[in-house]
Parts: structure tokens; sequence; C-alpha cells
């Protein structure tokens, strides 16, 4: 069945809650309007107003509400409006829920998800543009998800749900309708911490997630057909736990490594995937390990400017022949 992005992630939602009481879902706007994006969109209808809970304009209310309610053995599926303002919800996040089970000597469990429609792209300007995955990815205790695909949309989010530990699940809201793909019918998962290769190479390794996967794709074929460059994709799809295994054997396979992301360079997770195949496979090396990433900057409104902060295909071309001919 052919499904966009965002109805992946509905799908998913009414497929968890139907296979087990214990899912609900609870955010701003979630219930009658169905969500900004429409992601919950005929959930209230569905499952009623026990289950799907508009709340107050308050992310800390959601996840510690949340977070309640999973110590007390429900499974809730909270949504941050936009991903920038699960800043307010990060104390509730980092302190409370993922050391929730550490703290209970594993004896408790916080089986919670934080969807957070995340990235820029679509001119959302300073406040609704921004990818924060990074700030997550150093906290033990959290899993951090970041689907590029439609199947992923849908798979990770129901081993989100299932999982016991507190996930964030980052959306990228330009995939939201621009993605369309046929799912197959009945139950499926993905599983959390494990990266997917999308494309086989021999000259260099691409390590992607997220936004920046379709990009990625587009930048391997145009060098292989215009400069017969063999690329190989990664696609991370978890950034937390982080597929080493993957990161480390596709680097000693080809010896060069360029990684992307929309988020910011600095302190973004591609330092901590250059530093891992820097001390783990330096010697398979035929040269440095590049970033390819947003610039230190917040994103711009204007279309020109917003273009210029972020990653695009072009750039990625441009640095792929520049580290393939290092």
């Amino acid at each position: 069945m052919e499904m966009t992005y965002v109805k992946a992630i509905n799908a998913a939602l009414l497929e968890e809650m139907r296979r087990d009481e214990n899912v609900f879902v609870m955010g701003e706007d979630v219930a009658e309007l169905g969500g900004a994006f429409k992601a919950t969109e005929g959930l209230l209808e569905a499952f009623g107003e026990e289950r799907v809970i508009d709340t107050p304009i308050s992310e800390a209310l959601i996840v510690g509400a949340g977070i309640g309610a999973a110590v007390l053995g429900m499974r809730p599926v909270l949504e941050m409006q936009f991903a920038d303002f699960i800043s307010c919800a990060f104390d509730q996040i980092v302190n409370s829920a993922a050391t929730l089970r550490y703290r209970h000597g594993g004896r408790a469990a916080c089986p919670i998800v934080v969807r957070a429609p995340s990235g820029a792209g679509i001119h959302g300007a300073l406040f609704h543009s921004q990818n924060p995955e990074a700030w997550f990815t150093r906290v033990p205790g959290l899993k951090v998800v970041t689907p590029a695909t439609v199947y992923d949309a849908k798979g990770l989010l129901k081993s989100a749900i299932r999982d016991n530990n507190p996930v964030i699940y980052f959306e990228h809201k330009r995939l939201y309708r621009s993605i369309k793909e046929d799912l197959p019918e009945g139950d499926f998962t993905v599983p959390i911490g494990v990266a997917e290769l999308r494309r086989e190479g021999t000259d260099l390794s691409l390590i992607t997630y997220g936004g920046t996967l379709a990009q990625s794709l587009d930048g391997a074929r145009i060098v292989e057909k215009e400069d017969g460059l063999s690329v190989e994709v990664i696609d991370l799809r978890t950034l937390l736990p982080l597929d080493r295994e993957a990161i480390l054997a596709t680097a000693r396979k080809t010896g060069k490594v360029l990684v992307v992301h929309e988020d910011r360079l600095t302190g973004g997770i591609g330092g901590e995937v250059a530093a891992l195949i820097g001390e783990f496979a330096f010697e398979y090396l035929d040269g440095p390990v590049r970033r390819l990433a947003a610039l230190d900057t917040h994103t711009a409104f204007s279309p020109p400017l917003e273009e210029a902060i972020l990653p695009n295909t072009n750039k990625i071309v441009e640095a792929i022949r520049d580290l393939a001919a290092y």
C-alpha cells in the first residue's frame, strides 16, 4: 500500500494503539485538530479522549505526565509540536526519564516515546527548523532514532513504542509529504540500533541519516555518472545507540569517509562518528574523515539564506569530489 511519511507515522500509531490498550497519545492539538501536521488525524475518533489527549502548551508537562503514566504501566507517545521546543522538556527527559531505570536498579521502566518533528528546508526560521538530536545522543538511558524513509518511519515508531526505554523519535518535517513508498501489509518493525546499507560502493563511504539521506543518494548517483566514482551510502537510522560495526566496516572497506547531516557542524553526531573511525579504523584510511553539515548559525527565514546554511545535493557532490581527490 502506497503511503507518505506522515501517513506511515499515523498508521503506526493506529496499529499500536489497537494492539496494546496501554498505548496512548498526548500533546498539543493532537486530538481535535489531529496534530499540527495531521500525524494523529483520526485517532480521537478511533480511541476517544481518554487515549488521545490535548494538553496545555507546556512540553515539560507533557513529558512529565508521560513519565508518571509510564511508571504506572502505560506506554505514552508524547508529541512535541516542533522539535525546537523539546528544550522546554529537557530536564524531564534527561534527568527524569533517562535516569529512571538506573535509579531504581532496573526494577522500573520508562517506556515513553517523544515524537519530535524536526528539520529545516521549509522556511520555518529560528524556532521551527532545528535538528536538536545531538543534545540527547550523549545521555545514557535514552534511545534516539531518525527515520529517513517511509518504511523506517513506520517500523521504527512501532519498535520505539514497544521498547521499555525512553525513545526520542525525530521525524523530519520536509519528508512528511515529499516521499512515498509501497509498504507491506501486516505488522513489521525496524530494529533500533541497526544501520542500513542504502547503496554499495568501493571508492568512498558516505554516512548520513534523516533529512539528508535522499540528498546523499542523489549526490552518489551524480558522481557515479559524471566522475565514475563508486560511493557507498550508510543510513544510520539510530543515533543512540550507534551501529559502530556498520560504521567501522564501511570505513575499512573504502578508506575514505564523508559524514553528512543537517544538524550544525560543531557538536553534531558527525564528530562522534569521525572520532570512532579515527580511533578504531585509522590504519585503513586513505584520507581525513570529512564532515558536511549546516553552518554554525541560526536557520534563516529567507529561502536563499536558508539554502546557503543547509547541506544540499550540490554541496554533497562537491564534498565527495574533494575527498575522492585527496
